[in-house]
């Protein structure tokens, strides 16, 4: 296996859901806590969207495994947030058999 240098910190992100005080919600994102990470690039794409061109990357981002259930351990519905930069997590696997790291697949979206 190769060495993993957990060298960024991103925060963990979920979604929740807040009462608006007109009978609906808004959904806001609320920390789960700091990780440690390795962040690779992986393949990037243009596309256009509506009136606006996005440039959308794919990121293959290693932490530190958890437990299932514990509110550190990410999930797919969250995101991992660096400064004003935001990765969507699309999916979360083990690493390796011993399960000491995750990774976790992610999308940046930039608008061009």
């Amino acid at each position: 296996m190769k060495r993993i240098t957990l060298n960024r910190q991103l925060v963990l992100e979920a979604p929740e859901r807040v009462a608006d005080g007109a009978g609906g919600f808004d959904e806001t994102w609320a920390p789960r806590g700091t990780l440690w990470a390795e962040v690779h690039a992986r393949t990037g794409r243009e596309m256009t969207g509506g009136a606006a061109q996005v440039s959308s990357t794919g990121y293959r981002i290693t932490v530190r495994a958890a437990p299932y259930g514990a509110p550190s351990r990410p999930k797919p519905e969250q995101r991992f947030r660096d400064g004003a930069r935001i990765f969507r997590i699309e999916a979360v696997a083990d690493m390796d058999p011993v399960g000491r790291y995750l990774t976790c697949f992610a999308e940046e979206e930039v608008a061009v």
